[in-house]
């Protein structure tokens, strides 16, 4: 019988069973750059790079935003490592453009500690990012919404990793870490 005999029928469309939420709960991790990657072979030499875990993968998404914002050809090459088997098309590169047009560039340094307004978000070596996870984390099967805070804003931003059920490796799927925060300083009209 197909889907649409049984509007012809009347009979009432039953939902699959709802696949039931991981329990995740709050988790933090952290992680500690002695230096920042400044080349795709530098990234996948960290151990970070196995991206068996989807905080490692969050982690070294700042990483690479970070390298984007110095030399776009190497974030590139870092963020399309990071998708996996879905690279930046046209729309993302313009997006990630876009975001840091302005001279924005010190955004995804902000998610480093010791990164404020005060001193323009340069963080100091070594480079520390923390990963978080939450009730709401793990809610779509096969996906993992991760929150990466920001010293620049006022609560953490998403980033939203995907597992591939071949060997168990996750991927970015989308980021919101380059929305707008606190200008910095020596840019504030008003400090």
């Amino acid at each position: 019988m197909s889907i649409f005999d049984k509007l012809k029928t009347g009979a009432p469309n039953t939902p699959a069973a709802p696949v039931a939420p991981q329990k995740v709960g709050s988790k933090r991790e952290s992680f500690t750059f002695p230096a920042l990657p400044e080349s795709l072979a530098q990234m996948q030499a960290l151990p970070e790079a196995s991206l068996d875990t989807p905080f490692k993968t969050a982690a070294l998404t700042v990483c690479a935003l970070c390298a984007y914002a110095a030399d776009r050809n190497v974030g590139t090459e870092m963020l399309n490592f990071l998708r996996g088997p879905r690279p930046l098309n046209g729309f993302d590169i313009s997006f990630l453009n876009d975001r840091f047009r302005g001279g924005k560039t010190y955004i995804p340094f902000s998610y480093f500690s010791g990164a404020t307004p005060d001193n323009g978000y340069t963080p100091q070596p070594p480079f520390r990012v923390t990963v978080q996870s939450n009730h709401v984390s793990a809610e779509e099967a096969g996906y993992m919404k991760l929150f990466i805070p920001c010293f620049g804003a006022d609560s953490p931003r998403p980033v939203k990793l995907r597992q591939r059920g071949s060997d168990g490796k996750w991927f970015l799927w989308e980021q919101y870490l380059l929305t707008d925060i606190r200008q910095p300083k020596s840019l504030d009209p008003w400090a």
